[in-house]
């Protein structure tokens, strides 16, 4: 058996990255002749044209979206294997992270992340936005270097995940709230009125089928998108907030927090990233940087 030509490796990447003969040609530097034949080696070799024309410009084929995600890993993952180890310079790193994070998880660990992150690396800048679905999309693509949030079966298979912390679900209300004098039972808890975190609008949340077997049911005032909301109602009203307890913690100052009278599920909130960021000597720092954030401020856990 012949062995292939890897080279191709790098000209198919480029060309479906691309999506375009002329662009592919001029990111390996080599003439519009020279990538057309290329190409043709590759439509040979694979057996699918991979790029079709479709009226003045190219399209991929469906063998070759299935492949590009795997060839753009394959030359990434050889392009590190063969480039020269260099020791990360954290006093002169100049880099920009985007983290991705769920409600509340800035406004907990954010100011010890930036801090720690400042005194090391101070050319180094974070982007927070908002975590609003599972989808890994944007860790694919690049567009977020790290997520945070409880691993789901939305996650995909290759994402890299490293546990931070576990959590439970306690309840909070405000200050003098008239239920705050009483004994907490599942009654006490279900006759208050209740702000409801849920992304979909129609979700009474996973405390409905916990209630059940007490013959309760909640009295959901409001629906919320995330917990610094919820919380920020529930300061301000006697409603009932039921949010993760390390997750929340410097939101809840000033507030009276109790355990639920009924036993919940634990989560587990992990960090994720793409494989290709495996091995990026900033990418290790970033990560242990919030590892060691969330360590610091919740009983953290090892993966």
């Amino acid at each position: 058996m012949s062995i292939p030509d890897l080279n191709l490796l790098l000209t198919l990447d480029a060309v479906l990255t691309e999506g375009s003969v002329a662009r592919a040609a001029t990111r390996l530097r080599l003439s519009p002749s020279a990538m057309s034949r290329a190409l043709a080696r590759l439509r040979e070799t694979t057996g699918d044209p991979l790029l079709v024309r479709a009226g003045r410009g190219l399209v991929p084929t469906p063998r070759a979206l299935e492949l590009r995600e795997q060839v753009s890993q394959l030359v990434q993952h050889a392009q590190a294997v063969l480039r020269p180890a260099e020791q990360l310079n954290l006093a002169q790193l100049q880099r920009s992270f985007t983290l991705r994070t769920s409600d509340g998880f800035v406004e907990n660990f954010g100011p010890a992340l930036i801090a720690r992150i400042s005194a090391e690396a101070p050319g180094v800048r974070l982007t927070f936005m908002p975590k609003l679905n599972k989808d890994s999309a944007l860790l694919r693509d690049g567009s977020v270097d790290l997520e945070t949030g409880v691993v789901g079966d939305a996650i995909s298979p290759e994402v890299r995940t490293r546990a931070l912390f576990r959590d439970r679900f306690i309840g909070v209300m405000r200050l003098g709230h008239p239920l705050s004098q009483l004994v907490m039972t599942p009654t006490v808890y279900a006759s208050g009125q209740h702000v409801l975190v849920a992304r979909r609008s129609l979700s009474k949340g996973p405390l409905a089928e916990v209630l059940k077997p007490y013959g309760l049911e909640r009295d959901v005032l409001t629906t919320v998108g995330g917990f610094s909301a919820a919380l920020a109602l529930a300061r301000a009203s006697d409603l009932i907030a039921t949010v993760p307890e390390r997750h929340t913690g410097n939101l809840r100052t000033g507030m009276h927090s109790f355990e639920l009278p009924f036993p919940t599920l634990e989560i587990t909130v992990s960090m994720l990233w793409h494989p290709r960021m495996d091995a990026d000597p900033a990418h290790r720092w970033l990560r242990s940087c919030l590892w060691e954030v969330c360590a610091g401020q919740a009983g953290n856990v090892e993966s």
